[in-house]
């Protein structure tokens, strides 16, 4: 499963070099191994099974390609700072993230067991995109043109987004093709987006609710990677719907136009229906409406689950969180209603 936080269509609207694409899909094919992998023989990556916690490793990947990954290690947990900016970035976002999700809902790592967050920084050479591979973080450069250089370590949303994907991993494990691919994306973007709120302290209200905000170069006029709040607006070339009437039912065929069938583009939908749920809510978006989102996706979710079981889940799970016809189930069954996935 290719999991980036820039998608394969984008790419090709931008003109990016066909062989990023052929290598976002040597990525797909080692994560459906990984993931199958992780998921049947409950891997770890730390050595030590008694200690979990925190426990991050930088690597600088010196612009080589897949075959040399994970690098050579420049910092580790007990490490200080380096004077690579790329590095330090990686390094304290993933501890933002990790400290997300143990604080928020006290979960230690993506495995829940103390998994070792592994990141490689500057790989290839002005490559355009961030990866999750199955066991670790790869970060690009960014060519200076079309990306900024080093944005995507640097944006907590894109790191946090990226790690979700680790999350989902070891739970729904859901495939990333058409909707189960497009909740997968949905789910690390809602993540990504809290993950942000979380470390600025922002109500629902106060965030704006933009993935990879301000990632774009000079040749792009495009404000973010994506807009919970209005799907389809974040840069000129955004496809993203914010209602089924508007789905884009993509074949799954290998074509990059076709997004894995939609995997980026459709995750608008859900996307949309969480912004709603939080700002009707109000306050910090990840104590309840967050909650309800993460207690759906690591309990109540499997690897073919559709739009309609996430509809279903999130309105039951907010019953049982906080009461049948409660405020908050009747902002998860609202958002669902103005998206066109609820009567």
């Amino acid at each position: 499963m290719l999991c980036s936080i820039v998608p394969p269509d984008l790419l090709l609207d931008l003109g990016i070099d066909a062989r990023q694409l052929e290598q976002a899909s040597v990525i797909r094919i080692q994560r459906t191994l990984l993931a199958a992998a992780q998921r049947s023989l409950n891997l770890r990556l730390t050595l030590d099974e008694e200690a979990p916690g925190l426990l991050r490793t930088v690597y600088d990947a010196e612009h080589g390609s897949f075959g040399s990954l994970p690098g050579v290690k420049v910092r580790g947990e007990h490490d200080p700072a380096t004077t690579d900016e790329a590095v330090n970035d990686a390094f304290d976002n993933a501890g933002r993230t990790y400290a997300f999700y143990k604080e928020i809902f006290d979960r230690d790592s993506m495995d829940d067991r103390g998994m070792e967050l592994v990141s490689s920084v500057h790989f290839e050479t002005d490559h355009n995109n961030a990866y999750w591979n199955g066991f670790q973080m790869i970060y690009g450069d960014g060519d200076g043109d079309v990306f900024v250089r080093g944005c995507f370590p640097k944006l907590l949303d894109v790191v946090a987004h990226e790690l979700t994907h680790g999350v989902t991993d070891f739970t729904a494990g859901l495939v990333y093709s058409k909707q189960p691919g497009a909740l997968n994306e949905s789910f690390s973007d809602v993540m990504g987006a809290l993950a942000t709120q979380y470390a600025l302290g922002q109500t629902a209200d106060q965030a704006d609710w933009l993935i990879g905000k301000g990632c774009f170069g000079p040749a792009i006029a495009g404000e973010a990677l994506r807009s919970m709040k209005q799907p389809g607006t974040a840069h000129p070339h955004d496809r993203q719907p914010a209602h089924m009437r508007d789905y884009l039912d993509l074949p799954d065929d290998g074509d990059p136009r076709n997004d894995h069938g939609g995997v980026h583009i459709n995750s608008g939908i859900p996307n949309h229906a969480f912004y709603l749920a939080a700002t009707a809510l109000g306050g910090h978006a990840w104590e309840r409406a967050g909650r309800i989102w993460y207690v759906t996706l690591t309990e109540r979710l499997g690897p073919v689950s559709q739009f309609d079981d996430v509809v279903e889940a999130t309105v039951a799970v907010a019953g049982e969180l906080y009461q049948a016809d409660s405020d908050e189930q009747k902002a998860v069954r609202s958002a669902w209603q103005q998206v066109g996935l609820l009567p």
